[in-house]
C-alpha cells in the first residue's frame, strides 16, 4: 500500500471510528460489536505505525473519549482521565501488504512494563472490568462536591445531582479521609435490575434498552434526578485522580482505603508477582465472572506501586502502568431458518437472520442483522446453514461466518432482490440500488414501514424530541392515516390523539392486554412538546428530517455555515462539496494504474485532459473553502444527498409544509467567515495556525479564540502554516513545524501576539 492510499484509508477510518465513538459516548448506543471496532482502531494503529506521517492529533488513536454535552454543565478534570489500553492475549498475524505485524499479548506487556522499571520484583493487581460508565466524584474535607463523566478526558459532563440518588455513593466521608480526594470508578446496572427494568417498559409500550451499559448511560444523561432515582444504578470504585494530604504506596493500599471509608469496591482482587499468576488469575476470572451481578468483558492489569506510574507515564490515551484485559466474546452455533427484511426510514432493505433459539452470553438469541447484500455474499450465508452466532461485548448478536461442514445439500445462495420478488415487503413498490450503492432501496414516499420508521426518529431525542412519540403511537398515527408526513404532527388536534385507540401490548406471558386509549394526559403532552419543537435549531430540524446520510455531526457542521433553509437551498459551499468529490471519486476510479484501453492512445489523452482538468478545480474548491474549515463530517456523500433532497419533490414539499407551518428554524451554531474588510481589522489577520499537544482548555476554544481574532486554523502542518500553537506533549506537528520554520508559540505567546498586534492595529487605525 503506497502513502496515497494508506492517507485514503486513514481517512475513512477517521470518518468511521469518530462515528462510532460520537455513537457510544454521547449516544448511548452502538452500531457495531466491540470487536468489530477493535478492528477498525488495530487497522488504524497499523497504518500510523507504517506510515508515521499520518499520525496526527486528533486521530481516534489519540481520543480519549467522546465530547461533553451540552446539556450539562462542564467540570475540568484535575487530572486527567484516561482510557486503559486493550490488550488480547492469543497472538493473531496481521498482514499489510506484506509487512507482518503481531498484536501484543498480555504476558508480553507485563514483561515490557517490568523491563521499563527498576526492579523486577514490582507487584501487579488484578480486578474486574466492568461494563458501565466511568466517573470521577471529587470529596473536599470529606464533603461530596460534585461527580463528572470522563467526557473528553479533560472536560466532563457535571452529573452530581443523577449521582446523589445512588445510595452507596456517601454525601461525607469519614474524618480520616484525605483533604482532597477525586475518586474514581464505574456506575452500572445490575443485571437483574437492567431485566426488570426492560420488562417494565416492555409492559408500558416504552422501548427496550439494548444493555445494562446502555440503560446506565441513557440514566446519567436524564436531566430530572427524579427520573434517576427510579433506575437501579450503582457503583463500583476503582481507582483515583488527585490525592492530597494522604500518602499511598500501592494500589492495595488505595483499595484498604475505600474499604476502610466505607466506600464499595470489588469484591474480586488480587495482586499477582509473575507472569504464571497472572495468567491463572486472568483465566480465574472469566470463569468466577458470569456469576458477577454486573457484566464485565475483561480484566484490568496495574502496576501495584503508585511511584512506578510516575516513572512509566502515559501516552496522550493510556497510561503506560495499566492496560485492560478482553475476553473473547461468547461464541455458539445455531441453524439460521429463514431472513426476514426490515424497511428503514430511508428506505433501505435490511435482511434480518431469523435462528434456532440459542442461550448466548445470558441472554436468548434468536434475530441477528446480517447488514447487507455484499455483506451475505462476503460470507456466503444462506438459509438452512449452521452459523456462527457471536454476542459481541455481551451486546450484539453478529453472524460471525457459517459453518460449512454442517451446510445441507441443494443450499441455494442468497439474493435479496429475488428473495423479495423485487418488492417492498412494506408496500409492494419496486425496490431499485443506486449504482456505487450496496443497498436495495424502497423509494415509494407512501410506504407505511417508512413512515414509521421516518415518525419515530423526527421525534427521537436528538432530533425533535417529542415526547409520547414512540413506536405503537407512531404505529397508530400511520395506520389510522392521521400522518402522512412527519410535519403532518402539527396539523394534530388533542382531541384527536386522546380518542386514538392503540393496539394491545403484549405482555411477557404472550398474552394481549386490554385495547388502551392514549388519553387526554399524554396527548397534552405531546401536544407541548410539538409546540415546543418548533424553537429548536435548525441543525436538529436538518436531522429530523431523516434525509440519507445527514446525520447529527453532519447536521450541526452544516448550520454552522449556513444560518437557515433559505441559505442551504443557494449554497455555493454543497454544490462545491460534492462537485469535488465527484470529480475525486472519477479521479480514483481513473487513475493511472487502473485498467485501460492503451491501444486507444485518443482515449488515453481525453482522460489525461480531463484529469489535468479536474485536479485544477479541485484546487480552485479547495481554495475556495479553506476559510471556512468545513470538517469531514460534513463530506461529499452528505452534500450530494442534501442537495438531491432539496431538489426532490420530497424536499420541495417539506420546505414548503414548513413555510405554511410559519416555521423557519435558525441556526445557533452560525459562524459566518469574517470578509477580508473586516478581517483587516482583527489582531490575526492573514495567519494560518495548526494546534498540538495537552493546553489549559480544549482545543476547540483555542480554535475559536484564533478565528475570533482573523486568524484560520487548520488539522495539519503546511508551508502555509504560519504558527503553530503547542501545549503540553505535543505530537509530532512540533517536528514537522521545526523543519518547515514556523513558529512555535504557547499560550501565553498567543496571548501576547494577539494584545500586541491589536494595539499596532489600534495605533494605525487612530492615525
Amino acid at each position: 500500500m503506497d502513502i496515497k492510499k494508506a492517507k485514503a484509508r486513514v481517512n475513512e477510518l477517521h470518518q468511521e471510528l469518530n462515528h462510532h465513538n460520537q455513537l457510544y459516548y454521547n449516544d448511548a448506543t452502538q452500531a457495531i460489536s466491540d470487536s468489530e471496532y477493535d478492528t477498525l482502531m488495530n487497522e488504524l494503529k497499523r497504518l500510523e505505525e507504517l506510515y508515521p506521517e499520518l499520525a496526527t492529533d486528533d486521530s481516534p488513536t489519540q481520543r480519549v473519549g467522546g465530547a461533553p454535552l451540552k446539556e450539562f454543565k462542564q467540570i475540568k478534570h484535575p487530572v486527567r482521565m484516561l482510557s486503559i489500553e486493550d490488550i488480547h492475549e492469543l497472538k493473531e498475524e496481521q498482514l499489510i501488504d506484506g509487512n507482518s505485524k503481531t498484536e501484543h499479548n498480555l504476558i508480553e506487556w507485563h514483561k515490557k512494563t517490568l523491563n521499563a522499571l527498576p526492579s523486577d520484583q514490582e507487584t501487579f493487581t488484578v480486578e474486574p472490568k466492568i461494563d458501565g460508565v466511568a466517573v470521577s466524584i471529587m470529596y473536599e474535607k470529606s464533603k461530596l462536591q460534585y461527580a463528572a463523566t470522563r467526557g473528553d478526558g479533560e472536560i466532563g459532563d457535571d452529573i452530581t445531582q443523577n449521582v446523589l440518588t445512588i445510595k452507596s455513593i456517601p454525601i461525607s466521608l469519614p474524618k480520616n479521609a484525605p483533604r482532597s480526594f477525586e475518586i474514581r470508578g464505574e456506575i452500572f446496572m445490575p443485571n437483574k435490575a437492567f431485566e426488570e427494568l426492560n420488562k417494565i417498559r416492555s409492559e408500558e409500550g416504552e422501548p427496550k434498552f439494548i444493555n445494562p451499559r446502555n440503560a446506565t448511560a441513557g440514566t446519567l444523561k436524564q436531566l430530572d434526578p427524579g427520573i434517576v432515582s427510579k433506575r437501579p444504578i450503582d457503583i463500583i470504585f476503582h481507582s483515583f485522580g488527585l490525592i492530597d494530604g494522604y500518602d499511598l504506596n500501592t494500589i492495595e493500599q488505595y483499595r484498604n482505603l475505600l474499604i476502610e471509608l466505607k466506600l464499595p469496591v470489588d469484591n474480586w482482587f488480587k495482586v499477582i508477582k509473575n507472569s504464571d499468576q497472572l495468567r491463572a488469575a486472568v483465566i480465574e476470572l472469566d470463569s468466577d465472572r458470569h456469576t458477577f451481578p454486573y457484566g464485565t468483558d475483561g480484566a484490568v492489569i496495574k502496576v501495584n506501586q503508585i511511584q512506578s506510574h510516575e516513572l512509566l507515564g502515559s501516552t496522550s490515551k493510556f497510561p503506560r502502568w495499566a492496560c485492560a484485559y478482553k475476553y473473547r466474546p461468547e461464541q455458539g452455533q445455531t441453524v439460521l431458518k429463514a431472513v426476514t427484511i426490515q424497511v428503514g426510514r430511508t428506505g433501505v432493505l435490511t435482511p434480518v437472520a431469523e435462528l434456532d433459539p440459542i442461550f448466548i452470553s445470558g441472554t436468548t438469541v434468536s434475530r441477528a442483522t446480517l447488514h447487507n447484500q455484499d455483506e451475505i455474499d462476503r460470507k456466503d450465508i444462506r438459509i438452512g446453514d449452521t452459523v456462527i452466532i457471536e454476542k459481541s461485548g455481551e451486546i450484539i448478536p453478529a453472524v460471525i461466518k457459517v459453518n460449512l461442514d454442517k451446510r445441507p445439500k441443494n443450499t441455494a445462495q442468497f439474493d435479496l432482490y429475488s428473495h423479495v420478488n423485487g418488492k417492498c415487503p412494506s408496500c409492494e413498490s419496486n425496490i431499485s440500488r443506486e449504482e456505487g450503492f450496496t443497498a436495495w432501496r424502497c423509494n415509494s414516499p407512501a410506504c407505511p414501514d417508512q413512515l414509521i420508521a421516518k415518525l419515530k426518529h423526527f421525534g427521537g431525542r436528538k432530533m425533535l424530541d417529542l415526547d409520547g412519540l414512540g413506536i405503537s403511537v407512531a404505529e397508530k398515527l400511520v395506520t389510522s392515516k392521521l400522518v402522512k408526513h412527519p410535519l403532518d404532527l402539527f396539523d394534530l388536534e388533542q382531541e384527536q390523539l386522546a380518542n386514538m385507540e392503540l393496539e394491545p401490548a403484549k405482555l411477557n406471558s404472550g398474552v394481549k392486554s386490554k385495547p388502551r386509549r392514549f388519553g387526554e394526559k399524554k396527548a397534552g403532552k405531546l401536544i407541548e412538546s410539538i409546540q415546543r419543537s418548533k424553537d429548536l435549531p435548525l441543525s436538529n430540524w436538518l436531522h429530523a428530517l431523516g434525509i440519507p446520510n445527514l446525520g447529527e455531526s453532519a447536521s450541526k457542521e452544516c448550520s454552522r455555515v449556513h444560518a437557515s433553509f433559505k441559505e442551504i437551498l443557494n449554497s455555493p459551499i454543497l454544490d462545491q462539496i460534492s462537485e469535488r468529490w465527484k470529480m475525486e471519486n472519477w479521479l480514483k476510479n481513473n487513475s493511472s494504474k487502473s485498467k485501460t484501453n492503451t491501444k486507444n492512445t485518443s482515449t488515453g489523452e481525453k482522460k489525461s485532459l480531463k484529469s489535468k482538468e479536474f485536479r485544477e478545480r479541485i484546487n480552485e474548491i479547495n481554495d475556495n473553502l479553506d476559510e471556512y474549515q468545513i470538517s469531514s463530517e460534513l463530506g461529499g456523500v452528505a452534500c450530494i444527498s442534501l442537495v438531491t433532497y432539496l431538489d426532490s419533490d420530497a424536499g420541495k414539499w417539506s420546505l414548503d409544509k414548513l413555510n405554511k407551518l410559519n416555521l423557519n428554524p435558525i441556526s445557533t451554531n452560525y459562524a459566518p467567515v469574517a470578509s477580508d474588510e473586516e478581517k483587516k481589522n482583527l489582531a490575526l489577520s492573514g495567519t494560518t495556525w495548526a494546534i498540538t499537544g495537552t493546553l489549559s482548555e480544549s482545543r476547540n476554544h483555542f480554535k475559536d479564540l484564533i478565528e475570533k481574532h482573523g486568524g484560520n486554523v487548520t488539522g495539519s502542518i503546511s508551508k502555509k502554516t504560519t504558527y503553530l500553537l503547542a501545549g503540553q506533549n505535543p505530537g509530532s506537528k512540533i517536528d514537522k513545524a521545526r523543519t518547515l520554520n514556523v513558529t512555535t508559540l504557547d499560550e501565553k505567546k498567543l496571548s501576547e501576539l494577539i494584545s500586541e498586534s491589536q494595539l499596532v492595529l489600534d495605533i494605525e487605525t487612530s492615525t
